[in-house]
């Protein structure tokens, strides 16, 4: 598989203008702070890379935003949110994070947050976006961005009790325009979309039912939205490990699906698999030494950074450990 330059990618379709330079990873080493300083322990949250810092932000309950400076290699505390957010994949705007379909409130009736919510990482500020259309709202989505526009796939609308959309939007944050696309083929949640040369990936998720099993019905199909044409295909590729609550990175021309949670095991998912979207063949890479889902994955200079999240399906425990993956020259 090609192994270009690095590019980070969240969560959560987050892009942000971050790389690394080429080549193969070593492997995973623990990232201890030089003053024993630690993240406040979440999950169904962001880990997001901005000028330099790392932002951890969202998750279960009201918390502040843990701020990472990689150089000093110190944790700080900023402003909380002026509400729970959770179960969303950020984008960066502008030098903002912008937060959108998204849920606030307690399992399983969570509801979606009718606005995006935008916090400022130099004035550690939070304020009110726009509005997110009636008819559109939901969370547990997938986000990218591209040619200055946002674009939301997927979710559910009844928290963890269903209602799965194959839903697709186009967003203009300069005009505040919406614009409905095509429905994917199938609709999932838990998941994480990325951007590829000009199309879109939908990888891993699930539909979530809390009434039956909330981590049963996991997706393994690969749909991909193509903007040029404005239309999907589904990928005869599937991901080898079914699981949802992943988070991707985009290297070069691969996608990295990192972690998650299933029903097959009750301790988080470890895996790292790999789709070549030039071959459209999944490839197995080292897995992570420690298993967790509702995260992210940040590429900053030489490196791969990974913290908090959940380390069994569920909501416990919620971690504290940063992992650092090294690119060599």
């Amino acid at each position: 598989m090609r192994r270009p330059s690095l590019y980070i990618f969240l969560l959560v379709g987050l892009s942000i203008v971050m790389s690394c330079s080429s080549s193969e990873p070593a492997r995973w080493n623990l990232e201890t702070s030089s003053d024993g300083s630690k993240p406040i322990a979440r999950h169904e949250a962001a880990f997001v890379g901005v000028n330099g810092k790392f932002f951890l932000l969202g998750g279960r309950r009201v918390q502040p935003v843990s701020i990472y400076n990689p150089v000093s290699k110190k944790w700080t505390e900023g402003t909380p949110p002026p509400l729970e957010i959770h179960h969303f994949q950020p984008l960066v705007w502008e030098g903002e994070i912008w937060i959108g379909g998204a849920f606030t409130g307690g399992y399983p009736n969570e509801t979606p947050i009718p606005y995006f919510i935008i916090y400022n990482p130099d004035k550690d500020e939070w304020r009110k976006g726009p509005d997110i259309p009636e008819s559109r709202l939901r969370g547990a989505t997938g986000m990218v961005l591209h040619d200055a526009k946002m674009y939301m796939f997927c979710g559910l609308t009844d928290g963890h009790r269903g209602k799965h959309r194959r839903w697709a939007d186009e967003f203009n944050p300069k005009t505040g325009e919406w614009r409905q696309l095509p429905d994917a083929p199938r609709a999932r949640d838990h998941f994480q979309a990325s951007m590829v040369e000009g199309k879109a990936y939908m990888l891993a998720g699930r539909r979530t039912q809390s009434d039956i099993n909330p981590f049963a019905h996991t997706e393994r199909a690969v749909d991909v939205f193509d903007f040029d044409s404005e239309s999907w295909i589904t990928l005869t590729a599937k991901l080898p490990t079914p699981r949802a609550g992943t988070f991707n990175h985009v290297h070069g021309e691969d996608i990295w699906v990192i972690g998650g949670e299933s029903d097959t095991q009750e301790v988080a998912h470890h895996e790292i698999e790999a789709l070549d979207t030039k071959s459209k063949v999944f490839e197995v890479l080292p897995p992570l030494p420690e298993g967790r889902h509702g995260t992210g994955v940040i590429c900053w200079e030489k490196g791969l950074y990974i913290s908090s999240g959940c380390g069994n399906r569920g909501g416990n425990p919620e971690l504290t450990s940063q992992w650092y993956f090294p690119i060599k020259d």
